[in-house]
C-alpha cells in the first residue's frame, strides 16, 4: 500500500523538485493549486520509484484519482502500484491529467486494459507571455480600445506590487466582487465561487510561504482589480487568480497586461503564462479565447476498464 501524505506547507521544496524541471505546463502540479485547493480536492502526495505522485478526490470525494506520474523515465512500473491503492479505495484505477506522452506511455506498457478520454472544460490555456503584455497588431485591437477606454475614465488609476500589507485590501475587494456578481441574475460563474472563495483566502494566509506574486490596480485610491500568480516551471508562469469589478470597463484588460509586463520585468526569462482552465463556463471560455493562447493543454484521463 502507498503511503500518501496530505500536502503540507514544508513539503512544497521535495513535490517542486519533480514538477519545475518536468516541462509540463498543467497547473494542477502548480504547488500553490494542490495546496489552495486542498479542502476540496483533499491531494495527497508520495514518492514511489523516483516519481512523484498525487493522488485527489474528485466528484465531490465520490471518486479518487491520481495524476500522472511525474519524474524521469517511464512511469510504467508503478501503474500496478497505483491500481492496487485504487482497489484498495474500491475503485477503478483512474490517471487525470495524462499528456500526449504519457497517454502513449500507458497504451504501450498496457493496451486494451485503459479507456481514455478527456474534457475540453479542463484544458489549460497558454500564452505568449510577449502578446499579453504588448497586445500588438489588429486582432488585439478591441482589447486596446478596452484599455483605453479605462484609462481615459479612470485616470487616477494606478498599478502596485501586492505586498503583505496589501492582502487584506484584496480581500476586501474580493468579497465585494463576490457580492456584486450574486446580484447579478443568472451569473455563470456563481457556483464555484464558494470553493474559489476558500482557495483564495489559503492563497493569502500563506502567500509569503507559497512564493505567490501578485499585482493590483487603484482607482482613487481603491483596490478594484488585482491578480495573484506564481512560476510553474522555468520558462511558464501560472495565473491562480485574477479579478475585477466587471462594471469597469478595460478593467479585466488593464490587469491582465499590467501583470504580464511585471512578469516579463521580474522574470525575463518566463515565455508563457499559462491562465488556466475555463471550467465550462461559457463567458469564461470566450474571455480566454480572444485573448488567442499559443496553446491548450489537453489533459487526458485514463480509466482501468
Amino acid at each position: 500500500m502507498i503511503e500518501f501524505k496530505p500536502v503540507r506547507l514544508e513539503d512544497r521544496a521535495v513535490i517542486e523538485r519533480y514538477t519545475m524541471p518536468s516541462g509540463i505546463c498543467n497547473c494542477d502540479l502548480a504547488f500553490a493549486n494542490m495546496y489552495c485547493w486542498q479542502a476540496v480536492f483533499h491531494s495527497a502526495w508520495a514518492e514511489i520509484g523516483g516519481f512523484l505522485v498525487i493522488r485527489f478526490q474528485i466528484d465531490g470525494g465520490e471518486r479518487i484519482g491520481y495524476m500522472q506520474p511525474v519524474g524521469e523515465g517511464d512511469f510504467g512500473p508503478i501503474l500496478p502500484l497505483l491500481r492496487e491503492d485504487a482497489h484498495a479505495h474500491g475503485q477503478r484505477l483512474r490517471i487525470i491529467g495524462l499528456t500526449d506522452e504519457g497517454r502513449d506511455t500507458i497504451r504501450r506498457i498496457v493496451p486494451c486494459h485503459f479507456a481514455f478520454e478527456s474534457d475540453r472544460a479542463l484544458e489549460d490555456y497558454v500564452y505568449n507571455a510577449d502578446d499579453l503584455r504588448n497586445l500588438a497588431g489588429r486582432r488585439y485591437q478591441p482589447k486596446r480600445n478596452h484599455i483605453n477606454r479605462f484609462v481615459e475614465n479612470n485616470p487616477t488609476w494606478t498599478y502596485e506590487e501586492i505586498t503583505p500589507a496589501t492582502l487584506p485590501e484584496c480581500l476586501e475587494m474580493d468579497k465585494e466582487w463576490y457580492r456584486r456578481s450574486l446580484q447579478r441574475e443568472g451569473d455563470a460563474e456563481e457556483r464555484d465561487l464558494g470553493d474559489e472563495g476558500i482557495a483564495l483566502r489559503t492563497a493569502m494566509e500563506h502567500y509569503e510561504e507559497l512564493g505567490l506574486e501578485g499585482g493590483l490596480i487603484r482607482v482613487y485610491g481603491e483596490v478594484v482589480a488585482f491578480t495573484i500568480g506564481d512560476r510553474l516551471s522555468a520558462d511558464t508562469y501560472d495565473v491562480h487568480f485574477e479579478k475585477a469589478y466587471g462594471e469597469l470597463q478595460g478593467a479585466y484588460a488593464m490587469i491582465n497586461r499590467e501583470f504580464a509586463r511585471w512578469v516579463r520585468a521580474r522574470h525575463p526569462e518566463i515565455r508563457y503564462l499559462n491562465r488556466e482552465d475555463d471550467m465550462g463556463v461559457e463567458g469564461l471560455r470566450k474571455a480566454k479565447q480572444s485573448y488567442y493562447p499559443d496553446l491548450m493543454v489537453e489533459k487526458h484521463t485514463a480509466v482501468m476498464k
